[in-house]
């Protein structure tokens, strides 16, 4: 039977699963920050006062940032290590592109 061949790029998996804790916190993060959004979208359909409505983007924005650096630190700790101690060094030049996407 012939293997189906999956572009590496196209779908990539932690080696290391995240644990139960940092998932839920993570996960609650995000829908905190889906909730400034939906407030954000609501302000607009109230015609709500324009700086107001910035405030809370920049907010959201904020949380997006902190929940990607959260993120960056676990894949520095977790994947990079692991690729790092396989001789696969190459993950070191994706964290610093990872990095410059993330500013």
């Amino acid at each position: 039977m012939e293997q189906e061949k999956v572009c590496p790029a196209c779908e990539r998996h932690k080696r290391t699963p995240r644990d139960e804790a940092e998932l839920k916190q993570l996960k609650n993060r995000l829908n905190r920050i889906t909730g400034q959004l939906n407030g954000i979208g609501r302000m607009l359909d109230e015609n709500r006062y324009c700086g107001d409505i910035l405030i809370q983007l920049a907010a959201a924005e904020s949380a997006l940032q902190a929940l990607g650096y959260s993120i960056l630190q676990e894949h520095m700790r977790t994947c990079m290590a692991e690729d790092i101690q396989a001789g696969r060094t190459e993950s070191v030049d994706e964290v610093f592109e990872l990095i410059k996407r993330l500013k």
